[in-house]
């Protein structure tokens, strides 16, 4: 998941001290990089001073040298004057961002910040250990949740295209299109198990300054699949339409467009994010939602949502047309249901909840977003094969064939047995 389950308390207290330890993920790194970066500025200021010594005052007083106290950048001062500086203007830690702090130099050093940083910019609220232990159970209850989830959908795609790999009727464009569709989901299953071992198995690593080569690229790959996802359930509604414009008339020339569309257009997409982000935004482990280049990952997928969404209404025209056609005989209309259903369901169903939550900042809803992402999105790869294989009467008359010629072969060689064994 994109949290460990501490809440905003632990990450502040954490910031606030000489050294912090932070053990907090997304989305609250972003104030973690925040002091980070201040901190580093400031002990550049220190180092340089440091290299540069400052000549005696009149009484042989050097004053205040620059200070970070975890929170500001002290700049240096003589004794006897005083500094101030402004609250850290951060939402979801300081209510204010216009109170002022002020500390004097004195022969003893620097004083305390008067009045204190709570005092002067108003901590937001602050939550109780009940509140952080019920956080980390909500979010070891999410994992259970899309954990069972994945797996029942991995178990049943594999299943699913072992069906269409075994039986040499259901070996045609379409299916073939639908094994595509379903090794992506595949992907995005293993994706997210490799990101959570990668990211989370590791308790005491700070994962806000995380930037391994492993923990990049395991994060590329979930884009990846994410990418696959939605770009063939774009080919699916493609050859949907094809279908219907076609009349039936399947050309298997267009299944490699389709797998260039389907694996290339990802591909291509990550590569392009994955050099943006070493050049330019080459921070963290990448998994930072909030950052520019996250539009060179988004901006394609909400492109295949809104092509999709065009698929559906043209698919719907059609289909209503062909259907109140004369010249259409029922059979035919039989096929043209059994073919759109399953297409037509899945397209607003995935594209809708991702078109809802792109509206919004990373940080708006974010329970909602990781619910129907995680534990919602983890079992659409079981509905995906119940669709495509399970409910399909094609596929559900083979496997009868089939079943029955297994039955039949099995009588037979029983009686022969049996036969034998009474000759003898």
């Amino acid at each position: 998941p994109a949290c460990s389950g501490l809440s905003m308390p632990g990450i502040l207290l954490s910031a606030l001290s000489p050294t912090p330890k932070v053990r907090a993920t997304h989305p609250d790194c972003s104030i973690v990089l925040y002091f980070q970066e201040q901190a580093a500025e400031c002990l550049e200021i220190i180092r340089r001073e440091s290299q540069t010594p400052a000549a005696p005052g009149p009484l042989g007083q050097q004053g205040c040298l620059t200070e970070w106290d975890g929170v500001s950048c002290w700049s240096a001062l003589p004794v006897g004057q005083s500094r101030a500086v402004a609250c850290p203007d951060i939402l979801h830690v300081f209510k204010k961002s216009k109170g002022l702090i002020w500390r004097n130099c004195t022969e003893l050093g620097w004083s305390l910040p008067s009045p204190p940083y709570y005092s002067a910019c108003e901590l937001e609220a602050m939550g109780s250990n009940n509140d952080t232990e019920a956080k980390a159970s909500y979010f070891v209850t999410m994992k259970v949740l899309y954990t069972c989830g994945y797996s029942t959908s991995l178990a049943a795609l594999f299943l699913a295209i072992g069906i269409f790999s075994c039986f040499r009727k259901l070996h045609c464009t379409r299916n073939s299109i639908h094994m595509h569709f379903f090794t992506s989901f595949i992907l995005r299953g293993a994706a997210v198990f490799i990101k959570d071992a990668v990211l989370f198995s590791d308790e005491s690593v700070d994962h806000c300054t995380m930037s391994t080569v492993n923990c990049k690229a395991a994060i590329a790959f979930f884009q990846y699949s994410v990418l696959a996802n939605f770009y063939w359930l774009l080919v699916e509604g493609m050859y949907l339409q094809t279908l219907l414009l076609l009349t039936f008339t399947s050309d298997k020339r267009y299944i490699w467009w389709y797998i260039l569309i389907g694996w290339g257009v990802p591909m291509l997409t990550v590569c392009v994010w994955v050099v943006a982000r070493l050049w330019y935004d080459n921070h963290g482990c990448w998994d930072d939602y909030t950052s520019l280049y996250w539009w060179v990952i988004k901006a394609p997928i909400l492109l295949a949502i809104f092509v999709n969404f065009l698929i559906f209404l043209n698919v719907t025209r059609m289909l209503a047309q062909k259907i109140r056609s004369p010249d259409i005989s029922k059979n035919y209309k039989q096929q043209y249901m059994r073919l759109t259903k399953s297409t037509l369901l899945l397209i607003p169903l995935f594209g809708v909840h991702y078109v809802v939550f792109a509206l919004f900042p990373e940080h708006i809803g974010v329970d909602a977003r990781l619910y129907f992402e995680l534990v919602v999105g983890s079992y659409q790869g079981f509905l995906v094969a119940l669709l495509y294989c399970f409910l399909n009467g094609e596929v559900q008359a083979e496997i009868k064939r089939n079943w029955g010629k297994w039955q039949s072969s099995m009588e037979s060689n029983v009686f022969n047995l049996a036969t034998q064994d009474f000759s003898a």
